[in-house]
């Protein structure tokens, strides 16, 4: 049998096929997220079935996390983006003590105990310049590929102060910016310590390492070197850190039917 873990994110929907027995991870893919969220994550899901020759109703349990869990209604259950994580995350890096994610529209701070559970979190929601977001705006504003922003940063010499809190004032302040003749390298860079600064407001003074950074927003070259710029220490890239949330509900999906058939 089969177990599904579905994340349903702001901004993308990631789906892990696993063997319930095996924890083998059978296929994963992704899809831009859209209005019909459970239309676009049911899509995704025929496809990968069939990428694997399964059936839909080989599927023993299927539980949905992310921003839009809720709206999986053919999902078994739902749990925190929170839990997925940290289980995601600790399954590809076991020695991983804290977590960092930020997607398009929130960043979190994870810290887990030594057996792997969630200790406490802290999480921003309010505001979307400290996410995947506020750099959207930027490669917007500056007319490049997200994935161009990277190399851009590299080139910095002085990075901008970026001082708004808001990714719309920010976003004017990034106009004023470029019109008093700040370089686009300087203003990129500027963005990417921001957003790296208020994961580091989160995070407090102490911090336990190893520190795995996900979330769609690990991609982007440069953000890793912003946080360990920002947090002082060493930050790691977790394994395809796109889909740690999506690995997370497969895993659980897994363990919540074995636990079904022992009853």
């Amino acid at each position: 049998m089969i177990c599904a873990g579905i994340d349903a994110g702001s901004r993308a929907i990631k789906i892990v096929l696993m063997n319930a027995k095996t924890h083998e991870v059978l296929a994963s893919g992704h899809t831009d997220q859209g209005v019909t969220q459970a239309a676009l994550a049911q899509r995704l899901l025929e496809q990968l079935l069939e990428q694997v020759g399964r059936r839909r109703d080989q599927v023993a349990r299927i539980v949905a996390t992310g921003y839009g869990r809720n709206l999986l209604d053919f999902a078994d259950t739902t749990i925190t983006e929170i839990t997925c994580h940290a289980r995601g995350v600790r399954h590809l890096v076991p020695e991983a003590m804290t977590i960092v994610e930020i997607g398009g529209q929130d960043s979190k701070l994870i810290r887990l105990n030594p057996q792997g559970a969630v200790r406490d979190f802290a999480m921003n929601d309010r505001c979307a310049a400290g996410t995947g977001r506020f750099l959207e705006v930027v490669a917007d504003r500056l007319s490049v590929e997200l994935g161009a922003l990277g190399e851009l940063a590299r080139r910095s010499q002085s990075p901008a102060v970026i001082s708004s809190m808001c990714v719309v004032f920010a976003e004017t302040e990034i106009v004023g910016l470029l019109a008093s003749g700040t370089a686009p390298e300087d203003i990129v860079a500027g963005v990417q310590k921001a957003i790296a600064a208020r994961v580091a407001v989160m995070a407090g003074r102490s911090l336990d390492p190893p520190i795995l950074f996900t979330g769609g927003v690990a991609l982007i070259p440069g953000m890793v070197e912003a946080l360990q710029s920002a947090l002082g220490h060493p930050v790691a890239v977790a394994p395809q850190p796109l889909m740690t949330g999506a690995l997370g509900a497969a895993l659980l999906a897994c363990r919540r039917e074995g636990a079904a058939r022992t009853h």
